[in-house]
């Protein structure tokens, strides 16, 4: 006759001891699973060097008409705040920090409390208005490169006392850094203003600019620097602040300013290679960015986009910084089907697709 009587538990279940044994052994297994599955940044901080494509807020606090820590900037970022990033949400070095895995947003150097992580992963010190050409920032009232400069050499000192002589040397030696500047030089302090061209031609004020960014990455990898993005121009012409002002009644692409910045991008890529092969141990690497924005502003529509000859500020045809704000402007609807945030910045959402693009493209030979 078959027993019917269930098994005792003892011989179920392992002894207790086992049973704990096994149980550790799954969390273990849980905890190298999770761990795994998280992406392990590749450098420990991104450094920020340019202009208003990638400052934070260091504007907010100098007297400069180049700020926009106000409304409607900052429209999409988290809790509707304007940090006085130029944009509806995130700028470029914030994604650029967020997908490489260091952070989710790169905090200005100046006027913000900086806690041991954040000097320890990165901060930017570029400046709305800033440029390659020393004037472009006195004309602008933004922090030139050279303040820059100063600034992160202050910032490697507070690095030194948060993280010890050893560990900060490396942290300066393997982080990225990322330059993004020239756009103010050609489009306000030589064609919009008249002091340059009395001095220089186009070919002779883009070589001018050329040296003065070499002479920067040269400083800058003196100061420790040895993984640098630059920047090269975007598609100035296309702009929407430049198509208002010299792109005729239908507000063309203006071809003269969209040469001078491929001139530019070819003698600065130019230079890079030759740097490379003179500066021991650089990897400095020339990002074109001219490409992918300009494909962006000829076929919106293969992006998703609805919107690229204006900005979602106003009418999008010239509203920026001061002249984007919430008592005399309005904002389309939706940012993020628009390429331009207002008549000279990208959107957040162009910014993501262009630094997405920018990663496929050089993140083996920035990061690996």
């Amino acid at each position: 006759m078959e027993d019917k009587r269930p098994l005792p538990l003892s011989l179920i279940l392992p002894p207790l001891p086992l049973l704990l044994l096994l149980l550790l052994l799954l969390d273990g297994v849980r905890a190298l699973s999770t761990t795994a599955n998280k992406t392990t940044p590749k450098v420990p901080a991104l450094l920020v060097f340019g202009d208003s494509i990638v400052d934070p807020g260091n504007n907010n606090v100098l007297p400069t008409f180049a700020r926009c820590n106000f409304p409607p900037y900052g429209k999409d970022f988290p809790g509707g705040k304007a940090t006085g990033r130029f944009s509806n949400g995130k700028n470029p070095s914030d994604i650029l920090a967020s997908q490489i895995g260091v952070k989710e947003y790169v905090p200005a150097y100046l006027g913000t409390h900086l806690d041991a992580q954040e000097l320890l992963t990165g901060i930017s010190f570029a400046s709305g208005g800033c440029g390659y050409d020393p004037l472009t920032s006195q004309l602008l009232v933004a922090l030139s490169l050279r303040h820059q400069l100063t600034l992160f050499k202050e910032y490697k000192e507070k690095l030194k006392r948060v993280a010890g002589e050893g560990r900060a040397a490396d942290i300066i030696a393997d982080s990225l850094y990322a330059v993004a500047t020239g756009t103010n030089d050609i489009a306000t302090t030589y064609f919009l203003l008249p002091f340059r061209r009395e001095e220089f031609d186009i070919p002779s004020y883009i070589t001018f600019l050329v040296r003065s960014a070499s002479s920067f990455l040269q400083e800058l990898y003196h100061s420790g620097a040895r993984r640098i993005a630059i920047m090269g121009a975007p598609p100035i012409g296309c702009m929407p602040s430049q198509r208002t002002l010299a792109g005729g009644i239908e507000r063309e692409c203006v071809t003269l300013y969209n040469e001078a910045a491929m001139m530019f991008n070819s003698q600065l890529s130019s230079e890079v290679q030759r740097l490379n092969s003179t500066l021991s141990g650089s990897r400095i690497v020339y990002i074109d960015i001219y490409t992918s924005l300009l494909d962006m502003i000829l076929r919106p529509f293969a992006y998703g986009f609805k919107e690229s000859t204006r900005g979602c500020c106003g009418t999008g045809y010239y509203e920026v910084i001061i002249t984007c704000n919430s008592l005399t402007a309005t904002t389309c609807a939706n940012a993020s089907e628009y390429v331009f945030w207002d008549s000279f910045h990208p959107t957040e959402r162009a910014a993501e697709i262009i630094i997405t693009q920018v990663l496929q493209q050089y993140g083996a030979s920035l990061l690996d």
